[in-house]
């Protein structure tokens, strides 16, 4: 799939390819070659295509990889220094970061090791997810990421070090603000709480836990005493959210807690008043939404970067409390549910104002009104410079 995007701010085209490995799979009715001869752009953006810098390349045509996770997670899993294209990657290659890797407290568990090591061989067309993204970074021109320098700045240093190359960034480009209104029946319900009372989770639409963490889950919900509204995916082995809850559950919480299984505009629910505390598997783009309101965050990663996501929102920059597991197996407990969201929540907590504090100032950071301007303008600049090296 390839767009043509005009830009004011550009003499040029920009072709924007997001192109998946299921283009590998399926016949074009017209060769991208053909597509790049047509169209002469100047630059090619991709993501997940490593055979695409090389043609691009013998047409005259810069690259840049667009890179939709963390710069932390690019360095600290991907980083050069580990030389995975030449050996094979083992738990113990990522239970520690690469070599030079800057100053943080991300460190992964056994359990994310094991996980992630079997996730990087899965095969693509015979290619490795960990090839396709290795080769397509090696092979760019450059490195872009959705980030800025004021939350991940010395990994986005890192990374042009060991690629040598530029690592541009947009910004980070956060959510407009919605023009729509709440649904009645969920305002009429939100606003029957007190201001910041309410626990707010959402996990996206592809976190998909199991019985038993799914009932550790609410259930660690009703040991806070708060009252709470859940959007969740029924478990595994679940049609409908009803079957799955604890005995008794339903009748204890009534009143005070909610679970959903439907799709709901979180940005809206996380803006509202009555919502104190986020819930959050740590997508990306629920970490930005929650960066930009003031309620509380609490990191629950389930796999992939959303672990680093996590590390980097709780211990490196504090703005939020990870919910505990276990180290070999991976399991959260309803107690470290409790514990993570009473941390945030509760005002004499000093790990509450801890994050409160640093999310705020960050908050205000983010929101100036200067720093998307600045980033894109800088972006534009740098793309110029990239064709000029020509």
């Amino acid at each position: 799939m390839a767009f043509l995007l005009e830009l004011k701010q550009l003499p040029m085209f920009l072709l924007h390819c997001i192109l998946s490995s299921w283009l590998q799979w399926i016949q074009l009715s017209l060769p991208l070659k053909s597509i790049f001869l047509h169209l002469k752009p100047h630059i090619v953006f991709f993501d997940f295509t490593q055979w695409l810098p090389s043609l691009a390349r013998k047409l005259g045509i810069k690259s840049v990889n667009y890179v939709t996770i963390s710069p932390a997670t690019v360095g600290y899993l991907l980083s050069p220094e580990r030389k995975l294209l030449e050996k094979s990657l083992t738990e113990a290659d990522l239970s520690q970061p690469p070599q030079g890797f800057p100053p943080s407290k991300i460190k992964l568990r056994a359990h994310e090791t094991r996980t992630l090591v079997a996730a990087t061989v899965q095969d693509f067309g015979g290619v490795s997810f960990m090839e396709r993204v290795l080769i397509s970074l090696r092979e760019s021109d450059a490195i872009g990421f959705k980030t800025c320098r004021e939350v991940e700045g010395a990994y986005c240093d890192y990374i042009e070090n060991q690629f040598q190359k530029p690592v541009i960034l947009a910004g980070p480009v956060l959510p407009e603000p919605p023009n729509s209104v709440l649904e009645e029946k969920w305002e009429t319900l939100f606003g029957s709480f007190k201001a910041k009372s309410l626990v707010f989770c959402a996990f996206g639409s592809e976190c998909v836990l199991n019985k038993d963490q799914f009932q550790e889950l609410v259930l660690g919900f009703e040991l806070t005493g708060l009252p709470f509204f859940a959007v969740l995916k029924p478990p595994m082995g679940h049609d409908k959210i009803e079957s799955a809850m604890p005995e008794g559950f339903e009748e204890r919480i009534k009143g005070r807690g909610y679970i959903h299984g439907g799709w709901v505009k979180q940005q809206l629910m996380l803006k509202h008043p009555s919502v104190g505390c986020f819930v959050t598997h740590c997508g990306s783009g629920s970490l930005s939404e929650a960066m930009v309101n003031d309620c509380q965050i609490v990191l629950l990663p389930n796999v992939g970067d959303q672990i680093i996501n996590a590390r980097l929102m709780g211990e490196d920059l504090k703005v939020g409390v990870e919910v505990e597991k276990g180290e070999e197996d991976g399991l959260f407990s309803r107690d470290g549910v409790c514990k993570a969201v009473k941390a945030v929540m509760d005002d004499d907590s000093n790990v509450g104002k801890e994050v409160r504090d640093n999310h705020t100032k960050l908050r205000e950071s983010l929101t100036s009104p200067r720093i998307e301007n600045s980033y894109v303008d800088g972006f534009v600049q740098e793309l110029h410079g990239l064709i000029e090296l020509t």
